[in-house]
């Protein structure tokens, strides 16, 4: 099986790749920026925190009940669900999409209702968050092939689930289907890996430039091995978690083992304000 970079060396070499990255890297800079990206996120609310379900600057009574979130509101609050203004109660389930598709607005503000671990919570998405209009840029390493590196997917027999700490103190759980092996310079290096629903890997990693050059951690998508478990560990797209632009997401840090002894210095390394 050949490898991603491989291929890009059939398919016209290094420049071609360093060119694919480019567009890449400045779509991600896109979509950081968008009105409804990660930068506008102003608030991650916890209904459990509001038994009386009043969130400050944000209208409307919200309260839990079971499966669903019963939202009321009457015309003087201003939310809109669905497109039509809400005067009454609504029961909402979890918006699984992007913040701009979300159910319930707030002129321009978008409101998403998600749920972890039994809890529910509203996130309050803000196109004029302070965030927002700082941004300048993601500081990312100009492509090098060197960082793309051969892999193998080991599975584990079953999922395992270990609690992680969270950027918002409290700590989760996080299911783990497997490793990552692959060899820089020389050594061979492991990352514990989540195995998505599309059966694509996801890995959440520190490394010895984290908090020295680069953001304390980051995350890897490499994609899905082939049945070998074969596959193409690009570090050149290491990512930059959403809670580096927005201290309201619950990214979790990386579950004991995923902190790499080498530096990888390839990716996205910070974020840049004007």
């Amino acid at each position: 099986m050949s490898t991603d970079a491989e291929q890009h060396q059939q398919a016209g070499g290094p420049d071609e790749a360093a060119e694919e990255w480019r567009r890449w890297h400045e779509g991600r800079v896109l979509a950081i920026a968008a009105p409804y990206g990660p930068l506008a996120l102003t608030g991650t609310h916890w209904l459990s925190d509001y038994p009386e379900g009043r969130i400050p600057a944000v209208p409307g009574q919200w309260r839990e009940d079971g499966d669903a979130v019963v939202l009321t509101a009457t015309a003087e609050d201003g939310i809109v669900v669905d497109g039509k203004p809400l005067t009454g109660e609504v029961r909402l389930g979890a918006d699984s999409g992007p913040a701009d598709d979300a159910r319930v607005a707030l002129g321009d503000r978008r409101l998403a209702v998600i749920r972890r671990e039994g809890l529910w919570a509203v996130r309050d998405f803000d196109p004029d968050a302070p965030a927002r209009h700082a941004f300048s840029t993601v500081d990312a390493t100009p492509y090098d092939p060197a960082w793309v590196v051969p892999g193998t997917f080991r599975p584990y027999p079953e999922e395992r689930d270990v609690r992680v700490a969270n950027a918002d103190g409290a700590e989760r759980g996080l299911g783990l289907g497997g490793e990552l092996a692959f060899t820089v310079a020389g050594e061979e290096h492991t990352l514990q890996v989540t195995v998505e629903e599309d059966g694509s890997l996801w890995a959440v990693f520190a490394d010895a430039t984290s908090g020295n050059g680069s953001y304390r951690f980051r995350f890897l998508r490499p994609g899905t091995p082939a049945g070998d478990g074969g596959l193409s560990v690009d570090f050149n797209r290491a990512l930059l978690p959403p809670c580096a632009f927005a201290d309201h997401f619950l990214c979790p840090f990386p579950p004991p083992g995923n902190t790499l002894t080498v530096p990888v210095a390839a990716g996205e390394r910070n974020r840049l304000d004007a």
